[in-house]
């Protein structure tokens, strides 16, 4: 649903000659920023409820999904033919590598060496985490797709085989605070260098686009959430929507990308970035309080019960 909408979005802002490539804006409108979806149904406890497992597949299929169309329909060189097959060569190496980690991982003398080494100055787990990144991203150029694509399975990977935590649960809040401490700023400090933001300010007609485009993300993304509405309710419904909607990195990356090709202007690519950050700013905190405002809360003077003992 998310990519007819997108593409019929982008079908209309071909028409206005904002874009020249309707899919790619199909495709950009339908990714969700999986790393800011996770925190907000943290902190309203909704994890483990049938609508944060819904909002984290939705984010999860959305992100593979276009991360996958991206290379398959934009990466440079190759028809499309010929990208379906590298794609699927490419998806066959990491399966294997999947697959080897995987075995390595059960091993007892490699077990002992991690668990002696992960937190120490080796930081080994981490090392190799930063090892299957590089890797995976190197890979990923060399066949012609885009990196993102190998950073994006590299990741799955140690999710997969990173399933018991209970002897080293440090490892992810490490690879959280090397990611959100340093490679992501230094992503979008990147970015932001190539943001046409002054041809933006100074172009009031392109400025017009700027909640277009947000008003395109929340259509895209957040209407196919009342397919769920019957079975979640009107209030976590909405959240579902909003969090949906909720993107930025790969807005930047497909921008980029759209921008080398030809296939959008700066100003556009300035206009959509400018959307997604609108999204992260407003999107998941209305959803947050969506979201707790729905949590029952005991009466003001009553006490949690206290459960019976139970005979054994």
């Amino acid at each position: 649903m998310s990519l007819v909408l997108g593409y019929g979005a982008g079908a209309s802002f071909t028409a206005a000659g904002w874009v020249s490539q309707p899919l790619l804006l199909a495709i950009a409108l339908s990714a969700t920023s999986l790393g800011l979806v996770v925190p907000v149904l943290k902190d309203a406890g909704q994890v483990d409820s049938d609508v944060g497992q819904s909002a984290l597949a939705a984010a999860s299929i959305a992100d593979f999904s276009a991360i996958v169309l991206l290379s398959l329909f934009f990466s440079s060189g190759g028809s499309t033919g010929s990208k379906v097959v590298v794609l699927g060569a490419f998806a066959g190496l990491v399966v294997v590598t999947g697959l080897a980690v995987s075995g390595a991982a059960r091993s007892m003398r490699l077990g002992q060496v991690l668990l002696r080494l992960q937190d120490t100055t080796a930081e080994i787990r981490v090392r190799f985490a930063v090892l299957l990144l590089v890797a995976f991203t190197a890979l990923a150029q060399r066949f012609g797709l885009e990196a993102i694509l190998g950073a994006f399975l590299a990741g799955a990977i140690v999710g997969l085989v990173d399933r018991d935590s209970a002897s080293h649960p440090n490892f992810r809040t490490k690879l959280e605070a090397i990611g959100y401490g340093f490679l992501v700023p230094v992503f979008f400090v990147s970015s932001g260098v190539k943001l046409d933001l002054a041809g933006l300010l100074h172009s009031p007609p392109a400025l017009v686009r700027v909640p277009v485009f947000l008003l395109a993300l929340l259509v895209v993304r957040g209407l196919p959430a009342l397919i769920g509405l019957r079975a979640n309710g009107t209030r976590a419904t909405l959240a579902l929507g909003l969090l949906q909607a909720t993107s930025l990195p790969f807005i930047v990356t497909a921008t980029q990308i759209g921008v080398t090709l030809g296939k959008i202007t700066p100003v556009t690519a300035a206009a959509l970035v400018c959307a997604g950050l609108l999204s992260v700013l407003i999107f998941p905190l209305i959803a947050l309080a969506l979201l707790r405002r729905g949590k029952p809360e005991p009466a003001a003077g009553e006490e949690a019960p206290v459960p019976e003992p139970h005979l054994m």
